[in-house]
């Protein structure tokens, strides 16, 4: 890896600029400027969707803690008791004493396009005028972790929306990747991996997806896969109605360190099929340590070629962010990788690091094949 460094951090947000001036004249900072999307304009320079969780400065105040919410009229604050509320983690609260654990958002996540140079190694424009911000009741508290695929000349773009109701996939289009219109609702079963393939398997797109649970039932005794979260597949003619696969999924392996899977980077077109980055969870602490590992699907999708969890493509890089440890709020080595684009015989791979930057790493070709 001869370029491995942090391309937009929380100092390089000007929130002066920020949709929520728009409600919210608390004092506000940047809890994390990370888990970029990424993809080539067509003019040739790149593109980061970047992350912004943009949190109040105060969130506890006279007994109250306090969270943003979207609304149709605007961005407004919320308060609950703080003497029923679990306050030890900066990024939520957790209610006390209801039927299910209710968490609250100290933050809120809008996404700002970032555009780089054609070999990512310099910041060209800041576009605040083109910020993606939640715009429906299913998202009023934010959107995060976008990735984005060009197919046929047209940009597709999934987030996360987060709110009370519901966490679900929500679809955005776009023909330069700059002004984004909403397709709504894609996928409604607690995904927050939902990650396209850049093109078309056969005659319809396809996705990785990663369902979440309250619960997991025990595999077989005799196999080699553990139960947990993990990537499968689905497909669709149009983007917008997806048909989950039986097979093939990538699940978590007994007597591996990695005990929760997740979708990375869109797969892409290699010489022997569809190349995907991925990320493995290593149970350690409260959070746990993210690591970005690669796996090979078959040109038709539909079988796992390779797959290696024992040597990552990618481990968090504490001393990229030394300059900015001071910002820094997660206690485990984290690594989310987001985003992945060709250049020349190379990849330029994005990833947030530390749930609290935006990292660029250039891959050899030779590596990632």
């Amino acid at each position: 890896m001869s370029d491995d460094r942090i391309v937009f951090a929380p100092d390089d947000v000007d929130l002066r600029r920020s949709p929520l001036r728009r409600g919210i004249a608390e004092p506000t900072y940047v809890l994390g400027a990370f888990n970029p999307a990424l993809t080539r304009l067509p003019g040739g320079n790149l593109l980061l969707l970047v992350r912004i969780a943009e949190a109040l400065v105060e969130p506890v105040r006279d007994g109250k803690v306090r969270s943003i919410r979207w609304t149709p009229g605007g961005y407004t604050l919320d308060s609950f008791d703080a003497g029923a509320a679990d306050v030890s983690d900066p990024r939520f609260f957790s209610l006390k004493g209801g039927a299910y654990p209710f968490l609250g958002l100290t933050s809120l996540s809008w996404l700002l396009p970032v555009e780089l140079s054609g070999d990512g190694t310099r910041v060209v424009a800041v576009h605040y005028d083109r910020a993606v911000e939640p715009s429906a009741d299913y998202a009023q508290y934010g959107i995060e972790d976008p990735r984005i695929v060009a197919i046929d000349g047209r940009y597709w773009m999934t987030v996360c929306g987060v709110s009370g109701g519901r966490l679900c996939t929500v679809l955005y289009r776009s023909a330069d990747g700059f002004d984004w219109t909403s397709e709504g609702i894609v996928l409604d079963h607690g995904n927050k991996d939902m990650v396209p393939f850049e093109g078309r398997v056969g005659e319809r797109y396809a996705t990785l997806t990663r369902p979440l649970s309250d619960a997991w039932f025990v595999p077989a005794p005799d196999g080699m896969e553990a139960s947990g979260p993990s990537i499968n597949l689905a497909t669709s003619p149009d983007m917008l109605h997806w048909k989950p696969l039986a097979g093939p999924a990538l699940r978590p392996l007994k007597g591996s360190a990695a005990y929760k899977l997740g979708g990375g980077t869109p797969p892409v077109r290699v010489r022997d099929g569809w190349m995907m980055l991925y990320h493995g969870v290593e149970k350690q602490g409260a959070v746990g340590v993210y690591r970005t590992y690669r796996a090979l699907l078959s040109p038709d999708a539909r079988e796992v070629l390779e797959r290696d969890e024992t040597r990552p493509v990618l481990e968090a890089a504490p001393a990229l962010i030394a300059p900015i440890a001071h910002q820094a709020y997660l206690p485990q080595p984290v690594v989310f990788t987001t985003g992945i684009v060709r250049d020349d015989d190379d990849w330029i791979v994005a990833s947030g690091e530390a749930d609290l930057a935006c990292r660029l790493t250039r891959v050899s070709g030779r590596l990632l094949r």
